[in-house]
């Protein structure tokens, strides 16, 4: 058997589908890739907890924050981005507060609109941090991502394949 270290990962082709599975090629396709991912969040909720103290619920409200303007994003955008039920992120957005890593204020001319942002004492721990959870993220899919996963992205994303191996990545 071929050393999988020997041909980047970016050059192998997709596998086959099996003609006898029951499941549609796009269904088991994401069936894959959500257990790839459940593994990495897995794996991702214990870093978080330690280097941010935060749930891994939380750190996701902070990424999401993280990649906006500075003024934030409304409370329904997040829980629609999220698919959290609004009194669910209004706890969560509820003790990120506390711990001083996002400010709520009304939005103008709107007296029901809440907008969340990021404080700077949360985008400084999200600097601090990036690095330690990213190295999680690509040490957790190196360990999970193989031919199975791959099928699955190529199953996802048509004309992945060609893309990747005549990129020269």
């Amino acid at each position: 058997m071929a050393d999988p270290q020997e041909t980047p990962t970016d050059q192998l082709g997709c596998p086959a589908a099996s003609a006898d599975s029951l499941l549609p090629a796009e269904l088991r396709s994401w069936m894959r890739m959500l257990a790839a991912t459940a593994a990495v969040e897995q794996r991702l909720r214990s870093v978080v907890k330690e280097t941010l103290d935060v749930s891994h619920d939380e750190f996701l409200i902070l990424c999401l924050l993280a990649e906006q303007p500075r003024e934030g994003l409304r409370m329904s955008r997040i829980a629609e981005l999220l698919g959290r039920p609004k009194t669910r992120l209004t706890y969560q957005i509820a003790c990120l507060q506390h711990a001083g890593l996002v400010t709520r204020q009304s939005v103008c001319g709107d007296k029901r609109g809440i907008e969340v942002g990021l404080t700077a004492k949360a985008r400084e721990l999200l600097t601090q941090a990036s690095g330690t959870l990213a190295g999680t993220v690509t040490e957790a899919l190196g360990e999970i991502f193989g031919p199975a996963e791959r099928e699955a992205m190529c199953g996802l994303v048509p004309g992945l394949d060609e893309e990747t191996s005549g990129s020269g990545r």
